[in-house]
């Protein structure tokens, strides 16, 4: 099993890296900010460089799209998991649409009764869409909650 990890720098990508005892037997690459939180963290690991900022960014969202057919074309990977933020939405519509990934997104676990809109964006395409708090699952009605990762 191939896997994508894909987020954000910081929490978002500490987020991901907890989830270390599902991945670390896997082969495995992420995407993320090259900054330097990522690259200490990543240290050994292969990872692609994405464009930020990405909040609300147009300009981000064509840069980074064009990288998820880049990369997924060249990786193929089985699933691809995210817990945010923006850089996500292309990898989860373009892997779920034209490379048959199975996605996992992971409801970030400072929303306790509202979506995120990168939450939004990618639910529909969304495989497993994790929550950490019951509440949630109003939000978003096909959600797990899972408890907290942390």
């Amino acid at each position: 099993m191939k896997v994508c990890l894909v987020g954000s720098s910081g929490g978002h990508l500490t987020h991901l890296y907890m989830l270390k005892p599902f991945w670390k037997d896997k082969e495995r690459f992420w995407v993320t900010f090259d900054k330097e939180d990522a690259r200490s963290l990543l240290e050994g690991e292969k990872m692609y460089p994405c464009y930020y900022p990405t909040n609300r960014s147009l300009k981000a969202l064509i840069i980074n799209t064009r990288l998820a057919i880049k990369v997924l074309r060249k990786e193929r990977p089985d699933v691809i998991i995210s817990s945010g933020a923006a850089v996500a939405v292309p990898f989860f519509w373009l892997g779920k649409l034209f490379f048959k990934a199975k996605t996992v997104y992971i409801e970030v676990f400072d929303r306790i009764d509202k979506s995120t809109v990168t939450g939004k964006m990618v639910y529909k395409v969304t495989d497993r869409f994790i929550v950490e708090w019951e509440e949630m699952k109003d939000v978003y009605p096909k959600a797990i909650n899972l408890g907290s990762i942390f």
